[in-house]
């Protein structure tokens, strides 16, 4: 089965399209937008070369889920997933900001507590801290959004003086962003794993604040296997873990953090098909589902079939 590396769809009234980093977003009629899930793969805020088969489909199912168990936290932007790669819901205008939110000290934060930093987007971090230890209690850490290029790390404070976000907007991000944590990590817990670290992206329609994007998949969160957690620690060892990480290791290994003259390492088919495994894996252990693959012959003709019967129901209700 091959991956789907982009898209190129006319749907019916279509009036917009922008290519993201792992999404095609189709704008339909100025009312809905439609998201692709491509097979795309990004890491240090750089598409690679290669796509990783059924990787669109894990994380769009994977966010489905989700979102459907926090619709009673916060409304999201969903209005109908017609096909394994594919969503559709409300155009929001979204906040500037993505709300990253670490309960233990892994990844980037880590990365900068090493390089002698005790303070990451001006919260304080204690002394004494090891790589995947749990912190005192979950920290907010945003970052700004950006269009291209880099997000960059922002403190609550500059987000409030430079006006990104109101202060009742942003308080009300937070409570948001602590109370879908706390499920997340309850729900991780059922299935034997820890919700190490996410982020989640808001949106506005006039008052409402929405939940926009994905949730709690292995591109937007990191997770360790609960069983042996303390033991590891203890011992100094990697933890076991489920997310995207192992992707941006494998980089770093290779000379490669996205910075300028570096060159991402060649793909092989070992390596593509090892990703492709690791996000099945995780779909099957978040969920507790067994993972279908997919067998159409055509993807692209089944997704644009699913889309465009979605867009005329949804048009003529």
């Amino acid at each position: 089965m091959k991956a789907i590396k982009e898209t190129h769809f006319n749907f019916p009234k279509q009036t917009s399209f922008y290519k993201g980093k792992v999404r095609d977003v189709y704008t339909i009629d100025d009312q809905l937008m439609a998201m692709v899930v491509t097979d795309r793969i990004s890491a240090f805020d750089v598409v690679l070369p290669e796509a990783i088969p059924f990787k669109g489909q894990v994380l769009n199912q994977i966010a489905a889920k989700f979102l459907a168990a926090t619709h009673d936290i916060v409304p999201n932007w969903v209005l109908s997933t017609p096909d394994e790669m594919v969503t559709i819901g409300r155009i929001c205008e979204p906040f500037k900001v993505e709300m990253v939110i670490r309960g233990y000290l892994a990844g980037h934060a880590s990365r900068e507590y090493s390089l002698g930093k005790r303070s990451v987007c001006g919260v304080a971090l204690p002394e004494g801290l090891s790589e995947n230890d749990k912190l005192p209690e979950p920290i907010i850490t945003p970052t700004t959004k950006a269009a291209v290029g880099h997000d960059e790390d922002i403190s609550k404070g500059d987000i409030l003086a430079k006006g990104i976000v109101s202060m009742l907007d942003y308080e009300k991000l937070e409570e948001y962003t602590h109370a879908l944590y706390k499920r997340g990590t309850e729900i991780a817990a059922e299935r034997g794993l820890i919700l190490v670290d996410t982020k989640y992206e808001f949106g506005k329609i006039g008052d409402t604040i929405y939940l926009i994007d994905e949730i709690h998949t292995p591109d937007s969160s990191r997770y360790f296997y609960a069983d042996g957690y303390e033991e590891r620690q203890e011992k100094k060892e990697p933890q076991k873990q489920l997310s995207k990480e192992f992707v941006r290791k494998w980089l770093i290994e290779n000379n490669f953090q996205g910075k300028d003259g570096q060159v991402v390492p060649l793909m092989t088919e070992e390596i593509v098909n090892s990703i492709s495994e690791r996000y099945i894996e995780l779909y099957e252990q978040i969920t507790g589902d067994q993972f279908v693959k997919n067998s159409s012959s055509n993807i692209v003709n089944r997704i644009e079939t699913n889309v465009n019967n979605a867009i005329n129901d949804l048009l003529s209700r």
